[in-house]
């Protein structure tokens, strides 16, 4: 598959979505209304990308130009928007956007999906200790984490990137992650982005190290 182009529907988003992840969407701009219909026609898929600048509604913004393709999972209509949630399978880099009208559209092309080896295990025992710690810390100063004790996927790949996925890290760690080359790579960053941000934690709440 790799090498090939695809054209994909569009969502330029705030946030990064790492492949295993899930992605709750509230869509009820009217393109993206539109977009939803195709793909629930279609084969389901579409690209998520972040935004570099600019904002979610109404276009004019920037994207990054690696992202990860989103399979639709379950759809409920309101009746003026549509929820849905979807899943992050592989990753792409953009070739090239297409027109806007009716909706944003781009030529992918597939990235290589990352390959397991035994010998990570360890890495991954550890990768998730640092991670599902974090999580139980940062709870006391942040809503809206994920919990410590989320289950994840049996698949290693999957799980190495739902840790990425899970770990209460800023947008911009996250996209570094996506940019992995390898599951070592990606656990290892994982490691070093989530300790350092749990090390901040005193910087940015200082009333509470007391």
């Amino acid at each position: 598959h790799v090498g090939r182009v695809d054209v994909l529907p569009m969502f330029p988003l705030g946030t990064v979505l790492l492949p295993g992840n899930p992605l709750p969407l509230q869509v009820f701009e009217p393109r993206y209304l539109a977009m939803l219909r195709d793909i629930a026609s279609g084969d389901g898929r579409f690209g998520v990308v972040l935004i570099e600048r600019g904002f979610e509604v109404g276009g004019g913004d920037e994207r990054f130009s690696i992202g990860t393709v989103a399979v639709v999972e379950r759809v409920s209509p309101a009746a003026d928007r549509i929820r849905l949630v979807a899943r992050g399978t592989g990753r792409f880099e953009v070739v090239r956007w297409l027109d806007d009208d009716p909706y944003p559209r781009a030529e992918v092309r597939p990235l290589p999906d990352l390959v397991w080896e035994d010998e990570q295990a360890s890495q991954m025992v550890e990768t998730e200790r640092v991670v599902r710690r974090a999580l139980a810390v940062m709870s006391e100063y942040r809503t809206q984490l994920w919990p410590a004790d989320v289950e994840l996927s049996e698949d290693p790949v999957t799980n190495a990137w739902q840790l990425a996925g899970i770990a209460p890290l800023e947008t911009l760690d996250q996209l570094a992650l996506l940019r992995s080359a390898s599951v070592g790579a990606l656990l290892e960053r994982t490691v070093q982005l989530t300790t350092e941000a749990v090390d901040l934690l005193p910087l940015q709440f200082p009333d509470d190290s007391r």
